[in-house]
């Protein structure tokens, strides 16, 4: 499926040359290294988790594929910090953190407030505060609170809205924009 065509370029790399081609001549040039990274062979994420104080720097996609150790980390940091459970946080979600870092040309890395959290985590959190959803996409490993320290909140929900990948929360007194993988809707 991917034979050389002609001048030993792959299909799939004659596929991305279009693509790279057609945004040069529709993409404003401040753009173009926005696109370069999005196609880019690695996509790197960093994290910071307020509760745990746990640091982490991962290149979760290189050459093409998810890197499985990367995305184990990337579980871990995203952990109910209530209990240390565990889930496979979607991929989807990942991609879109990663898209929104590119959009914003950001580096900080992401604080969490909240990411997974097991059904008995969030009922408690439901009974102790406002806001919370009883089927939580937290609970699926669908979605995560954060902020970034170097930029207004404001501007972290914009570069998250203008994605339409999922919903979007706004929470100003307590500081974090809610993202998450479910379907569009906003806060």
């Amino acid at each position: 499926m991917n034979k050389p065509i002609g001048s030993g370029i792959s299909r799939r790399g004659l596929i991305r040359l279009g693509l790279i081609t057609a945004a040069a001549c529709v993409v404003p040039y401040k753009a173009l290294a926005s696109v370069e990274d999005i196609l880019s062979t690695e996509r790197k994420l960093c994290f910071y988790n307020l509760h745990t104080e746990e640091n982490l720097e991962a290149v979760y996609w290189k050459d093409g594929k998810y890197v499985p150790q990367a995305l184990t980390s990337i579980n871990h940091i995203f952990r109910d910090h209530y209990t240390g459970a565990v889930r496979p946080i979607d991929q989807k979600l990942i991609d879109l953190l990663f898209e929104i870092k590119i959009t914003l040309d950001d580096d900080e890395p992401f604080q969490i407030i909240s990411a997974y959290r097991t059904p008995k985590t969030n009922a408690y959190l439901r009974r102790h505060q406002k806001g919370v959803a009883r089927n939580s996409l937290h609970m699926q490993g669908k979605a995560v609170d954060i902020r970034l320290p170097d930029r207004r909140l404001i501007d972290l929900r914009r570069a998250a809205f203008k994605m339409k990948a999922g919903g979007v929360g706004y929470y100003v007194k307590s500081n974090f924009v809610h993202i998450d993988v479910g379907r569009v809707r906003y806060w």
